[in-house]
């Protein structure tokens, strides 16, 4: 294996428009990749990672600079990159109506695989990604962690000794996230190939040999996770109190002198602070006897929030909503046997559970296990085949249209128009919702200011970056002030800094009473929930709280468990139930 960087950039600049509306993208942006190992591009929304992948893949040619993949110059030879190189970018490009098969046979048609190598390649791959039992299935009816592994498969076709992937494993669940790892690793391992990778995941950052932080266009540093967590002693502490909900904690964490960022971390709160004078968490919280601090070890999140995070406490009762004035432990939703068949096939199969007001609840599930269908049904959008459902007190075989009117919701994918302003946006949810042209004013000016839109009003909603959409639609779900919130993984794709901001308003809004039921694949998120689900199948595999969940699956091994370990567990559970074994 020679030792010459598989990628290289120098002084790489790239724009989009022209004239007064250009917008640069790169500012003369330098680092190489090496040869055999994994090289983690991280950033924020916004930062150029998408940009910077497409002209690696020769898709894409900068302005100015030079840049090498694999020796070959890109500029001058673009075709010659793309017939050398393998590229995932976020959306891969699977034809939904034809099946895995059919899907792999066009891509070794467009990178002109020979038809003598196909078969054997074909079987590798299918072995690898675990697809072969599905070849003809079509690709639209694979769940989400199928269709990355074949959006994979697809980009191996013709072995490349490059691999460029868009953040792979975004909306998929962490057994799949798994598997996907354990793929590119085999790949780096034993075939030696080059990988660049970005990822909204930080974790899935400390699994890269080296990593490439980048901001609106610039490369901040380059350098191995342990590179950049180093700097970080002494400035992470975990914090905890049986007096205190997380939520509250957090909240009261993110107000004191010299904190630079609080985050749920598994049964803690995970402080960075400014600088390595500690901040004085007795005097800040006097009233409570049982506070425990102690120091914990680094990681890459860490210097990720510190060199990007600019913090300042949020004005938390800007998003407070009416205050709902109903006991807070009335049950406002209430699932009872309930079974949604198509066919013959049973997407959900006999669910219970019941959700109290101000509650965060969570459904979680691999891809495919009936969360979203569970929640169609708990809008009134879709009828249940069997048992009850009563959401804000309506029987929603009897009254699903009032039953949606005291609920907001957000959609897993972006829904709103992008074709309108931000303003064209609210006005015409406001409209949707029923309110009246005073309310209709006064609940879009609310919701411009708090959540930082006013800048954006004019502003087409397709043109903005990732976060904001998600502040968009989360204004547009509370236009109604609503008693009930779905949320259906509203955080998928957006990056860590994003995150924050968001659970900080889903915090406030479940403190004001509102109540929350949440889907997602970020089992760090969970811990914010106060009860939840887990899914496999259609059918609820467990139920409790965070902390319940968890201590089903502590060990010697695993003294301490996240909800992550508790999820794989519980999935790779049933698969050996349903084997046998």
């Amino acid at each position: 294996m020679t030792n010459r960087p598989a990628l290289i950039f120098e002084d790489v600049s790239r724009s989009f428009g022209a004239d007064d509306t250009a917008v640069k993208a790169l500012h003369n942006i330098s680092f190489s990749a090496q040869p055999g190992k994994i090289c983690g591009l991280i950033g924020p929304d916004g930062a150029g990672k998408t940009t910077t992948m497409r002209i690696a893949a020769g898709l894409l040619l900068p302005d100015s600079g030079r840049l090498q993949v694999l020796g070959i110059d890109v500029v001058e030879s673009p075709l010659q990159t793309q017939a050398a190189v393998g590229y995932m970018p976020q959306r891969f490009g699977l034809y939904e109506d034809l099946s895995v098969q059919e899907n792999l046979d066009l891509y070794a048609d467009l990178q002109g695989v020979g038809l003598q190598q196909r078969r054997a390649r074909y079987e590798e791959l299918m072995h690898m990604t675990n697809l072969a039992p599905f070849t003809r299935r079509l690709a639209g009816q694979l769940s989400g962690g199928m269709k990355q592994k074949l959006g994979l498969a697809c980009s191996l076709v013709r072995t490349p000794r490059f691999l460029l992937l868009d953040e792979p494993t975004a909306g998929v669940d962490p057994v799949s996230r798994r598997e996907l790892w354990a793929i590119i690793y085999r790949l780096v391992k034993q075939q030696g190939i080059s990988v660049l990778l970005s990822t909204a995941y930080l974790d899935e950052a400390e699994r890269c040999d080296d990593i490439v932080l980048m901001h609106e266009g610039h490369i901040l540093e380059q350098g191995s996770p342990r590179h950049f967590s180093a700097d970080m002693r002494g400035r992470t502490f975990h914090v905890n109190t049986p007096s205190l909900r997380k939520r509250i904690l957090l909240r009261r964490l993110s107000t004191v002198p010299g904190i630079l960022d609080a985050v749920v971390d598994n049964e803690n709160v995970r402080v960075i602070t400014r600088d390595t004078t500690a901040p004085q968490f007795a005097a800040a919280f006097n009233d409570i006897t049982d506070l425990h601090v102690n120091a914990a070890e680094p990681i890459f999140e860490d210097a990720f929030v510190a060199r990007l995070k600019h913090w300042q406490p949020g004005n938390q009762s800007a998003l407070e909503l009416r205050a709902k004035t109903k006991a807070a432990n009335e049950a406002v939703i209430e699932v009872n046997s309930v079974q949604k068949r198509f066919g013959d096939f049973f997407a959900v199969k006999d669910i219970s559970f019941s959700v109290m007001r101000g509650e965060v609840f969570g459904l979680l599930g691999a891809n495919g296990a009936g969360k979203s269908t569970t929640f169609r049904m708990l809008c009134g959008l879709l009828p249940a085949t069997s048992g009850e459902l009563t959401v804000a007190g309506r029987d929603l075989r009897r009254a699903a249209a009032d039953a949606r009117s005291r609920l907001g919701y957000m959609a897993q994918r972006f829904s709103l128009y992008a074709d309108l302003t931000v303003s064209q946006n609210l006005n015409f949810f406001a409209s949707a919702y029923g309110l009246n042209r005073r309310q209709r004013k006064q609940r879009i000016d609310w919701a411009l200011e708090t959540f930082d839109l006013a800048e954006h009003a004019n502003t087409g909603s397709g043109n903005l970056p990732l976060g904001y959409k998600q502040r968009m639609a989360l204004a547009a779900a509370l236009l109604h002030d609503p008693d009930i919130l779905f949320l259906d993984e509203p955080t998928s794709g957006v990056d860590p800094l994003a995150r924050r901001e968001f659970w900080q308003r889903i915090n406030a809004l479940a403190e004001s009473g509102i109540t929350v039921l949440v889907t997602t694949h970020f089992m760090a998120e969970a811990d914010y929930c106060d009860r939840l689900v887990i899914m496999a199948e259609g059918e609820a595999l467990a139920q409790g709280t965070p902390a319940e969940l968890k201590a089903r699956f502590r060990s010697a091994e695993t003294p301490d468990p996240g909800m992550e370990d508790a999820f794989i567990n519980l999935i790779e559970g049933r698969k050996q139930e349903r084997a046998g074994i």
